[in-house]
């Protein structure tokens, strides 16, 4: 049984009358329960009204962003302000077929979910008594906000650890798809690193966030169980010339000099994936890090402004380099101070993050600021979940390379959690996420 969509309240759309693609049997058996497993589920239950009839200044929360294209979603999107990053791993005993099921099915959810619907023939609230509701529907009511749904493939996935290929693809795995090296000064919770799959989702409300993962959680029951996750507020970079500069938990303004999505050569040339590089399979693909950075917020707030300043090579306020200008203007590294030392020290964060000092190597970067309560000392546990996209993994290592090394603000911060995943290329509807990789 397949319901056929004849309109969307979201987007005002009349012609949706595409029959829609039920998930799979072990889907069903996630969302509801061996009760309603003959039920063919497809994409069922508008959450709200058209967003044009949403309030003045409301863009955020009514932005939609199709969840099919050439690349994945969420990437060059405009940062939004909430997310929810959950690692997988695959059950043990899952099947190549199993897997690929996995992905048809979290495709067509995700695409349901961006649209702004409920998930299921039945959504959260129409369903039988008798049977678990198919959606959660705690997003019943609000608006998309911008959600955006990115899949990733860790190392693991293709070959475990012990050199077993589960799924038949250890011959495909990209040649830079290797874990990542252990840095200086690394501290790392095994707990809160890896993973076979990841998936990002953002948006400018957190519970429209939050369902989402919780709802491709259920699916993937049986499949894939949750590795680890992390909540993330106030995006830490732009990606979009339109947007502010936001401020990460030190005060201090972050991703100044990141890469935009107005910069189209400039993504081609530091954050996609070509056909040159290989494999084809990942095109139009990159390569995801994420990063759980604990700031050691107490220190840092008894730190005066001067050495605050000196450690980012930036001022707290306008965020102008130390060097002079305004927020945007490029750092002189060569511009003298006191006792002839540079305004921008050796050891400054801007510094050493700069491509000139990285062999010209940029990062797309999409982090958040996270605050999980506190640790058992009575200390925030609180800092940055840094995500970055980037063409090929070596960008990154360089760059942290040599901030591991020098970085003066490794003293207020200890890097606990790490990951890598490669993205594959966006999908084309009437096929999956990484439906390349299994062709």
């Amino acid at each position: 049984m397949k319901r056929t969509v004849k309109g969307d309240k979201r987007t005002g759309s009349t012609d949706l009358a595409e029959p829609a693609r039920g998930l799979s049997r072990r889907g069903l058996l996630g969302l509801a329960g061996a009760s309603v497993a003959g039920i063919g589920l497809g994409v069922a239950g508008d959450r709200v009204a058209l967003a044009a009839s949403a309030s003045p200044g409301a863009a955020s929360a009514s932005a939609v962003y199709p969840f099919y294209g050439s690349h994945q979603a969420g990437i060059v999107t405009p940062a939004q302000d909430r997310l929810h990053f959950a690692a997988f791993d695959v059950s043990a005993g899952t099947t190549r077929a199993e897997l690929i099921e996995l992905l048809q099915d979290w495709t067509i959810a995700s695409a349901a979910m961006t649209a702004g619907q409920d998930i299921g023939e039945y959504g959260a609230v129409s369903g039988p008594y008798d049977a678990p509701p198919e959606d959660t529907g705690e997003a019943q009511g609000l608006p998309t906000a911008g959600l955006t749904i990115t899949f990733g493939f860790g190392p693991t996935l293709f070959e475990t650890a012990a050199g077993v290929d589960r799924f038949g693809i250890a011959a495909r795995r990209p040649a830079d798809l290797t874990p990542l090296p252990h840095f200086p000064g690394d501290d790392l919770d095994a707990g809160r690193s890896n993973g076979d799959l990841c998936i990002q989702a953002c948006s400018n409300d957190p519970q429209v966030a939050v369902h989402a993962i919780r709802n491709l959680s259920r699916i993937a029951f049986g499949r894939a169980a949750l590795r680890w996750s992390q909540l993330g507020f106030g995006r830490t970079s732009s990606t979009s010339t339109a947007q502010a500069t936001p401020r990460n938990l030190f005060g201090f303004k972050d991703g100044t000099a990141n890469i935009k999505a107005e910069q189209p050569d400039v993504v081609n040339d530091q954050v996609w994936v070509s056909a040159a590089d290989g494999p084809a399979w990942l095109a139009g693909g990159s390569y995801l890090v994420a990063r759980r950075i604990r700031m050691t917020i107490e220190t840092w707030d008894r730190t005066i402004l001067r050495e605050q300043e000196t450690v980012f090579g930036r001022t707290k306020g306008a965020g102008a380099p130390l060097s002079g200008g305004t927020e945007f203007s490029e750092p002189d590294f060569t511009i003298a101070g006191r006792d002839d030392q540079p305004l921008i020290g050796a050891a400054a964060h801007v510094r050493l993050a700069h491509p000139t000092q990285n062999k010209g190597m940029k990062l797309l970067r999409r982090g958040y600021n996270f605050v999980d309560g506190n640790d058992d000392l009575g200390r925030l546990e609180a800092g940055l979940f840094f995500i970055s996209f980037q063409r090929s993994p070596a960008q990154f290592t360089t760059v942290q390379l040599n901030l591991a090394k020098h970085d003066a603000l490794n003293e207020y911060i200890r890097h606990v959690g790490s990951a890598l995943f490669v993205v594959p290329a966006g999908a084309t509807d009437g096929a999956y996420v990484g439906s390349a990789l299994f062709a």
